[in-house]
């Protein structure tokens, strides 16, 4: 029988393993993302050589339309992925359909750039979409609109792309429900659409909570897409504004304060959820 100290000790190089293992990993985290994180933070506050504001008031002066149109169109996007994502997630749950699941997961493997070009053909002015139309007479063939550009076509877009993580998220937590609950359902003569609202959504919210939280931080720091889609005027994302200000201006920082203004609106949302767990 071992002795409480052999106990103690195998404890303890258990954890010095542990923490070896770990401290790679943490390494990688430190220098490529805390460092560079804490070094824009600290750029962000510099103006010629002082700590200052003036990059923050320079952002609001600016760039608040693009701060506005950029949770606007984060918001429609999850929104839209979630009028799609949710029902057909629980008609499959409920009726597995395995070429709908794959159609689905499509977008996870389609890279940004392809989307955003794929998307600006498909949504030009004498794209695939108005092709479609054309025959029906709705359309003006001489001034065809264009959604390429427009916030409803970044909006599809981005719903689009990230529609497969969704999926995939949404189906793992509708999975995990137990089949007894949706059996009862059935029983007393629910539908897929009922099973999906009043079972299957209440019992994942949690998993349905943290997809929303990704999905929306993600179209936050959406670039290659909405750089193809190519708005020439207008307000633009906020990573574009990043971009231009950065790799045109050179002003390194109010590029990182425009940064810092989007990690905060993506880590709000985050707090707002974390928020709610804990009540």
């Amino acid at each position: 029988m071992a002795s409480r100290t052999d106990i103690h000790a195998l404890r303890g190089g258990e954890r010095l393993l542990w923490i070896g293992l770990c401290v790679p990993a943490l390494a990688v985290l430190g220098f490529a993302f805390l460092y560079p994180f804490a070094a824009s933070v600290g750029t962000s506050f510099v103006h010629e050589g002082v700590l200052s504001l003036e990059n923050y008031a320079l952002v609001y002066r600016l760039y608040r339309q693009d701060v506005a149109f950029t949770l606007g169109v984060a918001a429609a996007g999850l929104a839209l992925t979630l009028l799609v994502g949710v029902p057909v997630c629980g008609f499959l749950r409920v009726h597995a359909f395995a070429p709908v699941e794959f159609l689905l997961k499509v977008p996870l493997f389609v890279p940004f750039v392809v989307v955003g070009h794929a998307m600006r053909v498909f949504l030009a002015p004498h794209g695939t979409l108005n092709g479609l139309l054309l025959p029906l007479g709705i359309l003006d063939p001489d001034h065809p609109p264009s959604l390429a550009s427009s916030w409803v076509g970044l909006t599809l877009a981005l719903a689009w792309k990230h529609l497969g993580l969704a999926a995939l998220l949404f189906l793992g937590a509708f999975r995990a429900v137990d089949e007894a609950y949706l059996e009862a359902a059935r029983n007393f003569g629910a539908g897929v659409l009922r099973q999906t609202k009043d079972i299957l959504v209440p019992m994942a919210a949690p998993s349905i909570a943290v997809a929303c939280i990704l999905v929306f931080a993600s179209m936050l720091a959406s670039f290659s897409i909405p750089l193809m889609m190519g708005r020439g005027s207008g307000p633009q994302m906020l990573m574009i504004d990043v971009y231009y200000r950065f790799g045109q201006h050179g002003d390194y920082a109010t590029a990182s304060a425009l940064g810092v203004v989007a990690y905060l609106l993506a880590s709000g949302a985050a707090l707002v959820y974390v928020r709610n767990l804990t009540r």
